[in-house]
This record gives structure tokens, sequence and C-alpha cells, in this order.
């Protein structure tokens, strides 16, 4: 048993009882059913009243965590379908997915069949080796994608910052003869492509950058869809890629227009620059394609892909076409724990999942649904300014924060986040919402706008 002070917390149950409570032996002071709720236990001292679990826990976390994340109040301890529970038993529809993560939503039966057999069999031997799940994985992306191959790595940062040395690297072996290579970057306004110096040096919130500067140089912030300041620039020479979100997420929910990236796409070839798009969060189903590119008739060289190609595992991906690849060689790049069985086992089971057409049918024709609900419940409110977005990623643009909104809504029973300035609620539900908790979300929205005035 793992135990959080005078709090007790029985670990996980066999799978073949799954979240049905378990009897533990006593004394203890308090247990959780792992039917998410607390029960209270017998002890030496008679019958105890029930303890707030979640309280304990938020007073532990803060002792023996860094502190870099502001979290909601909550302790979230199971979860099924798009529902969560916290350790008092509290259910919350899940419209945050982990932050777009799982797709499949939580306990899906395929994944966790997937997960369990590999696990039992072979979770890890690092790239050392040949293994059968990463090569079943990466066939699986080629073919379903512009790539040629494939690249794996832990998280979408990662993604981007194999993208980056691949793009210098493309350059230098492109130009064997050249004293100086192109080896800029250009990012635009309110992208984000990760944490890590290279990705974060290409992402435009001043806030992340700052603490940790000097990071990368050589990266010029653009409007995201100017397509003459674009174009101007990369005719330079000096660009070695550009980098750009087709549909930002953490920047707002914006969505780029195919005459900008057709702009970027014939300026990156005029000049020999690369042009990457980053579907971290927009990719793999999210917009109702099985990639956001589709939707405007350009392809780009590289594509890094993570958040929900393992339902909920760490994952990465860089998929890149067969001139890009082709400059890249051993030693060049690699990564200790990148596509082992495990993780790729749990890819599979997603990607099989998404990529079909009905599933994706019903991802745009869901996503339709909940913006018409919500314009028609929230439309009408003096703070709302507008609905946009593709698919199941969804913004909600206020003139206001939309913290308050958001607390609301999660003492409600529903998770939602914040996006851009902190004014647009950012709504990414797993894909398999139903339409029923889709009128269920916006239900538990309408009357909790009066927290914004």
């Amino acid at each position: 048993m793992a135990s959080l002070g005078q709090i007790t917390l029985p670990r996980a149950p066999p799978l073949e009882i799954s979240l049905r409570r378990r009897r533990f032996d006593r004394p203890i002071r308090t247990r959780i059913g792992f039917n998410c709720r607390i029960a209270s236990a017998l002890t030496n001292a008679g019958e105890q009243a029930k303890v707030s679990v979640s309280q304990k826990v938020i007073e532990e976390e803060a002792k023996v965590l860094v502190g870099t994340y502001a979290r909601a109040p909550v302790v979230l301890s199971s979860g099924k379908g798009c529902n969560l529970y916290d350790a008092e038993g509290k259910e919350y529809l899940d419209c945050a997915s982990g932050i777009a993560v799982n797709a499949l939503g939580h306990g899906d039966p395929d994944w966790l069949q997937a997960v369990t057999e590999q696990a039992a069999v072979l979770a890890h031997v690092s790239n050392v080796y040949y293994t059968i799940p990463q090569i079943e994985l990466a066939k699986r992306l080629v073919a379903s994608s512009f790539a040629d191959r494939v690249f794996f790595c832990n998280s979408g940062t990662e993604a981007n910052e194999a993208a980056i040395k691949f793009s210098r690297k493309f350059q230098r072996f492109t130009h064997p003869q050249d004293k100086e290579v192109a080896t800029g970057f250009i990012a635009f306004t309110n992208s984000f492509h990760g944490r890590t110096l290279g990705a974060l040096a290409l992402t435009s919130k001043e806030q992340y950058r700052t603490p940790f500067e000097p990071i990368m140089p050589g990266v010029t912030f653009l409007e995201y869809g100017n397509v003459q300041a674009a174009t101007d620039l990369i005719s330079s020479g000096k660009i070695a890629a550009v980098f750009v979100e087709p549909i930002q997420g953490e920047g707002g929910v914006y969505s780029a227009t195919k005459e900008f990236l057709q702009s970027l796409r014939s300026a990156c070839d005029a000049a020999g620059s690369l042009l990457v798009f980053d579907e971290v969060q927009c990719g793999l189903g999210r917009t109702g394609n099985l990639w956001a590119y589709e939707a405007f008739g350009v392809t780009p060289d590289i594509m890094t892909v993570a958040k929900p190609l393992a339902g909920g595992l760490p994952i990465g991906a860089v998929l890149v076409t067969e001139k890009v690849a082709e400059t890249i060689k051993y030693g060049d790049h690699g990564s200790t724990f990148a596509g082992n069985p495990l993780v790729c086992s749990a890819a599979i089971a997603v990607i099989d999942k998404v990529s079909k057409p009905a599933f994706l049918s019903s991802v745009s024709s869901k996503g339709l649904y909940f913006k018409e609900l919500l314009v028609k419940k929230l439309g009408g409110n003096s703070h709302v300014k507008e609905v946009r977005g593709e698919g199941l990623i969804i913004g909600v643009e206020l003139d206001v924060p939309a913290n308050p909104l958001v607390d609301a809504c999660r003492d409600s029973g529903l998770l939602i986040l914040t996006a851009g300035k902190g004014n647009v609620v950012r709504i990414v539900p797993p894909l398999i919402i139903s339409e029923e908790e889709i009128e269920r979300a916006v239900e538990i929205m309408f009357p909790n706008l009066t927290a914004l005035d």
C-alpha cells in the first residue's frame, strides 16, 4: 500500500475485478473503494467519520512536488468513457481529455487489452534492438499520411526538438559547399510548440520564454495568417524551416486559412526551406480529418504529433518525407524510451479506431452539433464574442477572463480548459463523446455564465 500521511491508499485491484470495491484488512484509517467513493472503515476506536482524502493529497503534494502547476483543487482517482471521478466519488464530465490526449476516453476496452497484453510480454528494450510494435505503428502512420518515414520520441515538445534538428541538418546536407547555410526559423503569434529550450524558442508567449533566456536564437515571430510577411522573410534564403500549427490550440483555437498555408508551401518550395506542421494537439482525428492538414490541401515536409497518439501513454512522433529522412544519419538523434513496445501497442489500438471513416465522420458531426448548441445557448450572453473551431477542438472567446467560468463549471461537474490570453474557453472532449453528453456539457455551461458578471 502507498501511504499519504494518515491516509492509506490501496493499490489498484486486479484487472478482473476492475472498479469494484475490495475489502482490505483492518485496521486502516480510511480506504478508497474502487467505485471511486470513500468508504469509512472500522478502526480500533470504532466507526470513524469520512475523511477528505482530496484535501490530504493536496497538502502532501505541496510538500513533495516542484510547484510548476497551478492545479485545480480536484484529486481524480478513476474514469470511464467521458466521465471522471474524484476521491470522494463526485462525477465530472470530461471535456478536457487530459489536454486533448484521451481521444478514446477512459478505460477503452481495446486500448486496455492492447496495453495489458503487451505489458505482460515486453514493455521496453530500447532502440538498440528491433521490436515489432514500433514497426507496425510506423507502417500505419506512413500509410495514413504524406510521410515516408517516422522518428519516435516521447512527447510533443520532443517531437518539435527533433524537427528543429532535422531542419538544420537538412540545410547543411543539401548545401555542403556553402560556408553559411540557412539556420533561422519562422514561428507565429499565439504559437505553442513546447517547453524545452528549442521548442520554447518557437513559442510566442513571452512569459514562458523570459525566465529562461537566452534561449535558441534565430527565431522570428510573424503574425499568424500574414501571407506577405511570411513570403518576404522566407524568400530571404535564411530560413531553415517554418513551424506552424494548422489549428492553434493553446493559442486560442485559431484556424489557418487555406491561402495562408498554401502560400507558406509555395514560398518554402521556392527558397528551399522546410515546412513543418505541428499537429500535436489538432492531429489524429481531433478536427474530423485524421490529420488537420488534409482539410487545407497542403502537405508539409515534417509533421509533429503526440498528444492523443497512445491514448494517454507518453509518445511523440516526427513524420518526414524521404528528402528529409535521407539527410539524417546514425547518431544524429535518438531516445532511450522512444517507441517502446508498450506505448506503440497502445498507439496501434488508438489509430486503428480513430482512422476509420465512420469514426472520423462522427467527430465532424458531433463537433458541428456542439458548436450549434453553444451558439444557441451561450451566444446571447454579452460576454461571448465567438464560438469557433473544427471538429472537437472548440473555442469560446469571451471579453473577460475565462477562469471564473471554468471554475464554476468544474464545481458543477464539467471539466473544460482555458486558452489564448486566458479569455478563451477550450473544449477538447474525448472523440467518443455522445450527443447526450454534449447536451449535458452545454446545459452545465449555460447557467454558470453568471460567474463572468
